[in-house]
């Protein structure tokens, strides 16, 4: 379940340390990426573990806590553990038995160890703000492989409180329980980096290329948050539009051909707009047949 790379630890010179001093590793630099989360499995109860977890999360469910209480343990948590686990296995990955987003956080770590297989001091991992590998028990990985230093990645380039913030708090969190403490540093957003915009560029023209027919229109659909989270200051919209005009230029399309818009929204709020499914249905009505 590791990502990280076990190289040999570094340790203090035994001529400078009294007799009987504990073993310590030490002088090493950590990088912890960290995803949203994943169930441990499709069924009903390790859905309803992770859902609980997840939508517990005040940074998430911004309302009034006693009464999201009684809302969330009860007709949430008795529904849509069935709907959500249905949803899982359509997509879940049965060689690995475990969701996509396990799988593919996974492969990044693996990939980023690989490009610094050549500096012993770095130590790669990876964990999840929900569900498993815990972060914080990748930290206390990182510790006793003797990172000293420790930089914290949320795989979020748009910042949202209730994606990126949430992901440090629980490290933070762990961190407050453990004695030892290293040096930790935030990677920021990274919504409009050269490099992520040229990586999605590049992505977005190697599967059109795949279509057997040109879109008249393409939807770049982020995840909805609700209205009021905006209004309190999140710059998650600010940075989603950043990121979709910065591809558009880079690929040099209209406004017209690639579009922003939001998905997944629920409960009665005003979410971001426009409405990713209310707008491929306007769309359909101004008679667009080819939509990616």
């Amino acid at each position: 379940m590791n990502a990280a790379r076990h190289a040999a630890s570094f340790e203090p010179d035994p001529r400078f340390t009294p007799e009987g001093h504990p073993k310590v590793a030490m002088g090493r630099i950590g990088v912890l990426l960290i995803n949203l989360g994943t169930p441990d499995g499709t069924g009903y109860w390790e859905m309803r573990r992770y859902l609980k977890e997840f939508l517990s999360d005040r940074r998430v469910i911004e309302v009034n806590p006693l009464a999201w209480w009684f809302i969330l343990n009860g007709p949430v948590l008795t529904k849509r553990p069935f709907s959500s686990g249905e949803a899982y296995r359509s997509i879940w990955n049965t060689e690995k038995d475990e969701s996509p987003l396990r799988t593919i956080t996974r492969s990044q770590a693996e990939k980023l160890a690989e490009a610094f297989a050549g500096d012993a001091r770095v130590v790669v991992d990876w964990g999840m703000r929900y569900g498993n590998p815990s972060t914080k028990s990748r930290i206390e990985a990182l510790k006793e492989q003797g990172c000293e230093r420790i930089l914290l990645f949320a795989l979020y380039p748009q910042y949202a409180a209730a994606t990126t913030a949430t992901a440090y708090d629980k490290a933070f969190d762990a961190l407050k329980t453990m004695r030892w403490q290293p040096a930790v540093r935030t990677v920021p957003p990274y919504h409009d980096d050269p490099v992520y915009i040229a990586a999605l560029a590049t992505s977005l023209e190697q599967e059109l290329q795949k279509l057997p027919w040109k879109p008249e229109v393409i939807l770049a659909s982020f995840h909805g948050l609700p209205k009021a989270y905006f209004e309190k200051g999140d710059p998650y919209h600010c940075h989603c539009a950043k990121t979709t005009r910065l591809l558009r230029e880079k690929l040099g399309w209209s406004e017209d051909y690639l579009r922003m818009t939001f998905q997944s929204r629920f409960g009665k709020d005003e979410w971001l707009q426009p409405y990713t499914d209310k707008t491929v249905e306007a769309l359909a009505r101004e008679g667009v047949r080819n939509l990616a």
